[in-house]
């Protein structure tokens, strides 16, 4: 296996044999922290990085979206190296700040901010709260007003636009419960602009994740540049572009479009409007950075089938039983030049049905005992991961050079149960 089969490669690969992120043998980070867990390569969030900005000249902001993966220690690298952050809630907020984070690289999108949440988003004087309804408009200028505030808005709409990606993380089509229908924009626009405590400052779109072609971004970003020279032809002066994220990566075979053919195009499309560009990448920064390494607890024997049990269940990577995601799943030791590949069921041990990584997948002989790891885990993975069985959280740990650090531990049982309480009827 040559690590360009790899994705992740060349921070992920196979080194003397020893899968490795970085310069650090995964199974060297399985000795001290256990196994399951989430380990991310920094070297690999900064090459992405750098290629996004360097592809937009420096020219864009690249606000990361911290829904694809919020632990601090990522968010932190990230922020250093000069990324905002996208945000669709109180907790991710604070997360960006406690990440080092400047309020001025922020935006607020989700559809269901409650009052709490913008008078947050206001206090903190974020660069931008992306709306998503007139109801949500308008409580954000009764919010803003009362705090004696200004709230700088971009208006999500709605292009209806098919992004041919599954239908569970599709958000830009007519029947999608994200922003404010095309037809209806303009008049959103010319709402905002008679509210107390509104600054409209842009548009804002988002039409899903995991896009493979050009060709939805392209319809989208043409609908909402034709929608901005309308606006601003009313008067309302728009300076302001938040084309959103959804940029796919490589899982299985996919191939998604180079970073700078995605920027070429972005340019053809808002050449001349004189606005600042924003993009709320997550998955196409983080997803093949990470991995979840996990360890054969039975190789079982059925009547029709061979079922690997692993110790991760789909209480630590639920993608699989979520939306029928494909994960790569490789062993940690490199397997022989002759090995045969046999098909398996790769399961956890949840009481569900449902708790399987892959059916009849072909992979090399592997034992009890023996470590696998499942690729492209970076975003999506520990961040939707729960408690679900009373299973302990699964930790998190970032690689840096030769060295890694836990930066999210695994509790205990004792911290696990701490969290709840028993009344005093039943004391």
């Amino acid at each position: 296996m040559s690590n360009s089969e790899l994705p992740g490669a060349p921070e992920l690969a196979y080194r003397a044999g020893a899968l490795s992120l970085e310069q650090v043998p995964v199974a060297r980070i399985a000795e001290q922290v256990g196994t399951p867990f989430y380990a991310y390569s920094s070297a690999y969030l900064e090459r992405r990085y750098r290629a996004f900005v360097a592809a937009f000249q420096n020219k864009a902001m690249l606000c990361f979206a911290v829904k694809a993966n919020s632990n601090v220690a990522v968010l932190r690298h990230l922020g250093r190296l000069g990324a905002g952050a996208d945000l669709v809630s109180e907790g991710e907020l604070r997360r960006a700040l406690a990440a080092g984070i400047p309020a001025s690289r922020l935006i607020f999108s989700g559809i269901g901010k409650t009052e709490t949440e913008l008078r947050a988003a206001l206090a903190a004087d974020l660069h931008q709260i992306n709306v998503e309804s007139l109801p949500e408009l308008t409580l954000l200028s009764d919010v803003a007003h009362r705090m004696g505030k200004t709230a700088r808005v971009a208006i999500r709409v709605n292009p209806d636009v098919d992004a041919n990606t599954h239908a569970k993380i599709s958000t830009g089509k007519s029947e999608n419960k994200f922003g404010i229908d095309l037809p209806h924009a303009a008049d959103a626009f010319r709402r905002a602009k008679q509210l107390p405590g509104i600054d409209p400052v842009g548009v804002a779109v988002h039409i899903g994740s995991q896009i493979t072609s050009l060709a939805p971004f392209e319809a989208a970003f043409t609908k909402v540049v034709d929608l901005l020279k309308t606006v601003r032809g009313e008067g309302v002066a728009l300076k302001r572009l938040d084309l959103g994220g959804g940029l796919g990566i490589r899982y299985r075979d996919e191939n998604p479009p180079s970073i700078e053919d995605y920027a070429a195009m972005v340019t053809r499309v808002t050449r001349g409007l004189d606005v600042e560009l924003a993009f709320e990448q997550g998955r196409w920064i983080a997803g093949n950075a990470g991995i979840l390494a996990a360890r054969v607890l039975y190789v079982k024997e059925g009547a029709t089938r061979r079922f690997v049990i692993l110790d991760a269940a789909m209480n630590d990577l639920v993608r699989p039983a979520l939306y029928d995601a494909w994960h790569e799943i490789v062993p940690v030791t490199a397997p022989g030049a002759n090995a045969t590949l046999a098909p398996v069921d790769v399961v956890g041990p949840v009481c569900e049905t449902g708790d399987m990584f892959a059916s009849e997948r072909p992979l090399p002989p592997l034992a009890q005992g023996e470590l696998v790891a499942f690729l492209s885990a970076g975003a999506y993975g520990a961040i939707m991961s729960s408690g679900y069985n009373s299973r302990l959280m699964v930790p998190e740990v970032l690689v840096h050079g030769a060295e890694f650090s836990v930066v999210r531990p695994r509790p205990t049982y004792d911290e696990m149960l701490a969290q709840e309480r028993v009344p005093p009827w039943l004391l």
